[in-house]
C-alpha cells in the first residue's frame, strides 16, 4: 500500500493488508482513509451516526416522526431537536464559548416542520465539524466549563463524549422507528 500524506484523502477502496480492498462505511465518505487524522476519524465515526438517527425518521409523516414511542415521551423528531441543541451546547458554547440559547429539551415546536427540524441538525452538525477542522490540536483547552464538570475538558473529550451520546441516540432512533413501521437497518 503506497502511504497517504496526513490531511490528504485516498480515493477508491481502502486497502486492508490481510482482507485485501474494502470499503470502510457508507456516504460520501465511504473511501475516506481512516489514517488521515484522529479528528477525521472522530468526526468519519461521528456523522455515521448522525446521518443513521436522520435516517431512522426518513419516509415518515410528521405524526409518526411526533409521536412518542415510549412512556417518557420521546420521538424521532424529538431526539433529532435534542442532538440539535446538544451540538450546539459542546462544539458552540462550551468548546468556542459563544453565547448560544440551548434547550436540549426534546419538546419539538408544533409549528416547526420535520424537514426544518432536520435542517436546523444538519446546520448544527456542519458547524460544529467546522469548528473542529478550524483546530489544530485536539488538546486543546475549551473556552468555558460545562455545567457540573469539575475541570475544562479537551476538543478530543467533547468529539468522544459526542460519539457516545449520539450513539445511544441512535439506538433509541432505530427503536422507535422498528415500532412505528417494523424497519429495521435503514
Amino acid at each position: 500500500m503506497i502511504p497517504v500524506p496526513r490531511g490528504h484523502a485516498q480515493h477508491g477502496p481502502v486497502p486492508h493488508p490481510i482482507r485485501g480492498l474494502v470499503s470502510v462505511g457508507m456516504g460520501d465518505d465511504a473511501d475516506r482513509d481512516l489514517t488521515e487524522s484522529e479528528a477525521d476519524v472522530l468526526l468519519f465515526f461521528l456523522n455515521r451516526l448522525r446521518d443513521a438517527v436522520v435516517r431512522d425518521a426518513a419516509g415518515l409523516s410528521d405524526e409518526q416522526q411526533r409521536t412518542p414511542g415510549v412512556p417518557s415521551g420521546t420521538s424521532l423528531l424529538g431526539l433529532i431537536k435534542h442532538l440539535t441543541e446538544v451540538e450546539k451546547h459542546w462544539f458552540q458554547r462550551v468548546f468556542f464559548g459563544a453565547d448560544v440559547s440551548i434547550d436540549m429539551s426534546m419538546e419539538v415546536p408544533a409549528g416547526a416542520s420535520p424537514d426544518e427540524v432536520v435542517a436546523a441538525y444538519r446546520q448544527a452538525c456542519a458547524r460544529s465539524d467546522e469548528i473542529v477542522r478550524a483546530c489544530p490540536d485536539l488538546s486543546t483547552l475549551a473556552r468555558t466549563m460545562n455545567p457540573g464538570d469539575s475541570r475544562i475538558g479537551t476538543l478530543r473529550r467533547i468529539l468522544v463524549h459526542m460519539v457516545e451520546e449520539t450513539g445511544r441516540h441512535a439506538g433509541h432512533a432505530d427503536i422507535l422507528r422498528e415500532r412505528i413501521d417494523g424497519a429495521t437497518d435503514l
